[in-house]
């Protein structure tokens, strides 16, 4: 699959660019963003990574360009943590999804094969662990298939965890996850849902990262 990556900051595109070459995807790297939108007339691309922070012709005014010339190519955002208004813009100027910096690369990739599948109108795979199943779809939740009804937040940071198994989440990350930007968020919430998801799903769900994060590992 071909990728468009629309990035001025060198370490951050350069990173993108090695990071889903190596996944399988081919990615076409531009740190400009008058090139970048010229870039996709004339290739083509299954989705774009786009920087809204851009010098010069800044990422809001490409993509501008491009919802106004017709292209429908699915555009991942890129924005800085906790600026809300530039996401909020970004999604009504025509953008698809979004991801706040620092980001994980493992994140990028399933969030760049969700917008191709719904792009090319495929559905969602499933998301499993051991005798877990979510679908991405319905929102439904399984254990040995039988169906586990969860709050709206505890199905968000369990499809968070499925989405990033192996890998350590901090509790910020997962706050800035599950939580929209006017919510009031207590200090204890990410402690309280994990301890439920426990209780429902077993001790071995998630294991605590002592003063990082939680993980769910999957050999």
């Amino acid at each position: 699959m071909r990728i468009l990556l629309v990035e001025d900051d060198r370490l951050i595109g350069d990173g993108l660019k090695v990071g889903l070459e190596k996944l399988g995807f081919a990615v076409d790297w531009f740190a400009d963003g008058a090139e970048g939108e010229e870039a996709l007339y004339q290739a083509p691309y299954e989705a774009v990574v786009l920087d809204l922070g851009l010098p010069g012709l800044d990422g809001m005014e490409v993509l501008h360009r491009w919802r106004q010339r017709g292209r429908t190519e699915p555009v991942l955002i890129l924005t800085a943590r906790g600026d809300v208004d530039q996401r909020i813009a970004g999604l009504n100027g025509g953008a698809d999804d979004y991801l706040g910096k620092p980001f994980a690369l493992k994140e990028v990739q399933a969030r760049l094969n969700a917008l191709i599948r719904r792009h090319n109108g495929r559905p969602m795979p499933q998301l499993v662990y051991k005798n877990i199943t979510l679908d991405p779809q319905t929102r439904r939740v399984t254990s040995d298939g039988k169906e586990i009804v969860l709050p709206p937040r505890e199905i968000s940071l369990l499809e968070l965890l499925l989405l990033n198994k192996n890998k350590v989440l901090s509790k910020q990350m997962i706050e800035d996850k599950i939580y929209s930007w006017d919510e009031e968020v207590q200090s204890n919430a990410v402690e309280v849902h994990i301890h439920h998801l426990r209780k429902k799903f077993g001790r071995d769900l998630v294991r605590t990262v002592n003063k990082i994060g939680y993980i769910m590992e999957e050999a």
